[in-house]
Parts: structure tokens; sequence; C-alpha cells
């Protein structure tokens, strides 16, 4: 009696799992079924899941070691030789399993080991008999791949048609394909119908009816995820960059793994939300698992983490798509960049150099002159150097309007004025309507001297750009101390104010002209004003400022 007490609760444990892993079979089997209808990640999630948990409960299930093996190396979570492993496990256990012996087959095709392929292949036909449809036909193709291999005989191209054609013919004995396939055809006829419909409305413009059609397609077909894409394509024509980010954002809740939406919804982001960069990297970040256009990628990452102030994940990016592209001159340019604003200047200055040597576009090049110019300027203080650099940069572009005023202010910062001179006429002659060239000449002329030219520069600076406080002032400038009109010249430092409320520089002159028109008051408020406004800017010397008040009330 003792004995028949301990075995009941065995068998009974035994029984119970056994119920489990049947129960947990069906599930996984309806779910990839689901999956290999509509392709949707959640799916595929639930399948694994419940294919594992039969496992557990009975690990002498032939079935879930290959359709595991199957679903999980699409996934990429295991490589071809663990594949090929677990279906000889399930070989081992079933020998008869005709399903065991050609998905062991299929994935040694895979990794082109066509002879063992072979004899798998024909170990499933040899016991599935007249219900050998498929191993006969995926037989075929592993045949054709060897022949497109390698040079083949007439024996292997009588082999490839003879599986071929009675696999073709043995189609009629398999019913659970055929049940497939009647699934898949109908679920194939209502999209084609969704979509055919839907094109026919976009290309008359009918956005609204098309739009309205996808959604019911979503809920009327197993084909979420491609409806939601077509809904999301067609919002960010009709400028909807909300709906079509939520749209993609579905996509992937469903398929994390679609490129091509991961793609999309990277550019959308980036474009249209440049302050949600975590979204955008993140996005980048998995479609770097394809393996596919890495370089370009860690070009956009970096660029992403340089937006964020990331500066050394910013590096790395730039770096990691150097290492795939190293002669490309745009990811030179970039790691330059961040470089700088990392204030390595000295690799800065390297990359850059790369990137110019490489030369893709004597327009862009130039550009790249300009930055590296002014790291010379105003880092390095290496006047020559800079100067070289900016005149490379104006040989390969001369229509550069940047570069011509960089160089003006490079001769300026070494006070030859004549060079300052010519290179902002220059700028002029390349941009007349632009205020800035005329601005830079009138200091320029205003410290040579020429006070008549400086007065016409600033007037035509003012002319194409009258919110120019700074030109205001210092055309007060040349009117009181270089023609000491007064009057005149509290115009313009006043009208400098007023454009610009917090310019200590305008009310420390305005105080000048007031007190040389002999308006104490006046000059007193303004200079307490330049006084004040100093503490923040500490663009004068406060001591100055003290002593002109001073003397406005002497005796």
């Amino acid at each position: 009696m003792a004995e028949q007490t301990l075995i009941q609760p065995i068998i009974s444990n035994t029984n119970e799992k056994s119920l489990k892993a049947k129960e947990s079979l069906e599930q996984a089997r309806i779910y990839h079924e689901r999956y290999l209808i509509r392709k949707d990640n959640s799916d595929l999630q639930d399948a694994i899941t419940n294919y594992i948990d039969a496992v557990k409960y009975d690990p002498t299930l032939p079935e879930t070691y290959y359709r595991l093996a199957t679903l999980m190396w699409e996934q990429g979570q295991i490589s071809i030789n663990t594949a090929i492993d677990q279906c000889k496990t399930a070989v081992s256990l079933a020998p008869d399993n005709m399903n065991a012996h050609m998905y062991t087959g299929y994935f040694m095709q895979m990794a082109e080991n066509y002879p063992e392929a072979i004899d798998e292949f024909k170990s499933a036909i040899k016991t599935g008999r007249l219900k050998s449809a498929r191993p006969r036909l995926v037989l075929s193709q592993a045949i054709l791949q060897k022949i497109n291999s390698k040079e083949a005989n007439v024996s292997d191209y009588m082999s490839f048609l003879y599986y071929f054609l009675s696999g073709s013919l043995m189609l009629a004995w398999d019913r659970p394909l055929l049940k497939m396939m009647y699934k898949k055809m109908s679920d194939d006829v209502s999209v084609f119908t969704y979509s055919t419909v839907g094109n026919f409305l976009e290309k008359f413009k009918l956005f609204d009816k098309a739009e309205n059609l996808y959604k019911q397609a979503v809920l009327g077909t197993k084909h979420s995820q491609l409806f939601y894409n077509k809904i999301g394509d067609l919002a960010l024509k009709n400028d909807d960059v909300d709906l079509c980010v939520d749209c993609y954002r579905k996509v992937l809740d469903s398929n994390p793994l679609n490129r091509e939406v991961l793609m999309k919804l990277a550019t959308v982001l980036q474009t249209y939300f440049p302050e949600n960069t975590t979204e955008t990297i993140e996005c980048y970040e998995r479609l770097l698992e394809f393996d596919v256009d890495t370089a370009a990628i860690y070009y956009e990452l970096g660029h992403l983490y340089l937006r964020r102030e990331d500066k050394i994940n910013s590096i790395s990016a730039f770096k990691l798509a150097l290492e795939r592209d190293t002669e490309n001159p745009y990811y030179n340019n970039s790691l330059a960049f961040a470089y700088s604003k990392a204030e390595l200047y000295d690799d800065a200055i390297e990359y850059y150099q790369k990137a110019i040597a490489l030369n893709p576009d004597n327009e862009w090049t130039s550009i790249v002159c300009q930055g590296l110019g002014a790291i010379y300027a105003e880092i390095k203080g290496n006047m020559d150097a800079a100067i070289a650099t900016y005149q490379a940069g104006i040989i390969l572009d001369p229509k550069n309007y940047d570069l011509y005023i960089a160089l003006g202010d490079t001769y300026m910062a070494d006070y030859d004025l004549d060079k300052a001179i010519k290179a902002y006429c220059d700028a002029i002659l390349a941009e007349p309507d632009n205020y800035r060239g005329y601005s830079k000449a009138g200091i320029a002329l205003y410290e040579k001297d020429f006070v008549e030219e400086a007065l016409v520069a600033y007037h035509k600076s003012i002319e194409l750009n009258p919110e120019n406080a700074l030109a205001h002032n210092n055309l007060g400038i040349v009117y009181l101390d270089g023609l000491l009109d007064a009057e005149e010249a509290l115009e313009y430092f006043e009208e400098a104010i007023n454009l610009d409320p917090s310019y200590t520089l305008a009310y420390f002159n305005a105080g000048r002209a007031s007190q040389q028109m002999g308006f104490t008051n006046d000059a007193a408020n303004y200079y307490q004003m330049a006084m004040d406004l100093n503490k923040e800017s500490e663009e004068l010397d406060e001591e100055d400022i003290m002593e002109r008040l001073r003397k406005l009330f002497e005796v």
C-alpha cells in the first residue's frame, strides 16, 4: 500500500506536466500561424514563449525544438549552428519526424552544407511519403542553389526537375499546407483590395477618404503594420507630422525590427522634432542591429549627440563612422567640429585638414576652410595660418561672403588696415546688398582716418539694415569724433539705444555727445545708465565713467 501511495502523485504530476506541455504547444502553434500571416512581433514573442514553456513541461516534444530554432534564428537570438543543433535534437527524439529532418536540412542549406542538407531532405521525403510535398520542393531549391554555386552535371538538373514536379503534384495531399495557403490567399486578397482602392484615392488626392479606408483596413485585416505605415506616409504628405509619428510608432510596437519604418521615424523626428533627441537616438541605435549603412547611422548619431551637448559620445560616433569610411570628407569635417566643441583643437585641425584635402566640392570645402581658419585665428593666434586658410577657401569659392569678412577681421586683428579694407570691399562686391560688409568696412576706414568714406559705408549699412544698433552707434562716433558734430551724433546714439536698450557703449557715447552740447543732466543720466549696465557687460572702464560724471558738476 505504501508503494502505491508514492507512485500515484508521481503519475499525477507527470500527467499534469504532459497536459500543460500540449496546451502550451497548441497556443504556440496558434501564435506562430498568426505571425506567418500578419508578421506581428507580439505574435512572434508569444509563440516563442509558449514553445519554451512546452519544452519546460515536456523536453521530449520534437516539434518545439525545430520551431523554436526557426523563430529564434529569425529574431537573431541564435546562430545558424545553434539552430542546426536544436533541429538535430528534434531528429534524435523522433527519427521518423518528417519536419525535424526538413528543418535540419533547411538550416544546413543556409550554412551552405549542401551534401548533408540534401541527405536530411531525402530522409524527410522517405518518412513523409505521400505528404512529402514540402521537403521535395525545398530539396529542389537546395539542388538549384548547388547548381548555381558550382558547375553542375545533367544528373543535378534531372534531380531538380524530379523533386520540383513531384513536390508540386503532392501538394494535394498536404492538408496543413493547403489550409495555410487558403488563409494566406484570403488575407492577401483583402489586403490587395484595401491597398488598391487606397492608392486610387491617393492618386486623385482624396486623402481623407484614403486615410479612413486604411483605418478600416487596420481593423478589417491582420496587417495593421502595413496600413499604419500607409497612414503615416499619407499624414507626412499632408504635413500632419504628429499623426505620422504616432502611426510609425504603432508599426514599431508590432514589429520593433521594421527597418524601413525605423528609418522613416528617425528622419521625421530629426527633421520636425529636433528637441526629441532621445527617441531619435534610440531609432538609430536599433538600426545599427541590422548592420546596414552603419557608417551613415553613426554619422547621424554624432550630430544628435552634438545637439544634446554630449561631446564625448559625438566624437565616438563620428570616429566609428570614419572607421567604416576613412576617406569620407563629411565624416572628417564632423569629427573635426566635434573635437573643436570639446576644445581639442589640435585634433580638430588634423581632421579639418583631411576634409579639405579630400575636397568633394569647392563650395563645401571653402566653408570647411572657414572653420579651420577660425581655430587658427581665435584659438591658436596664428594669423598667418588663418589668412592662408581663408585665402585658400576664397580660391575654391570666390563668392563666399563670410570668408571675405573673416579674412578682413583677421587683418583688422593684425591692424593691417589696407588689407582689411580690401577684404571688406571684396565682400561688398560678392554681396552688394549685405549690410555687414559696409559696417565692417566703416570701422576699418575710420581707423585709417578716411572719415568721409567711413560715413558713406555706415549710411549704406543702415540703409540696408535699419535695425543694426552697432552701425548706428559707430556712425554716431564718426559724427562726434571725426566731424565734431555732437548734435547729429546724439541722434544716432539715441537710435542705437532705442534698438538695443542694453547697449552700454551707446549710453556712454550719448553721454559724451550730451556733455559736449552742454546738456549736463542728460549727460549724467546717460553716464549713470552706462555705469549700471557696465556692471554686467564690463565693456568700459568704470573709473573713466566716474571721472566724467565728476567733471560734469565741477565749478
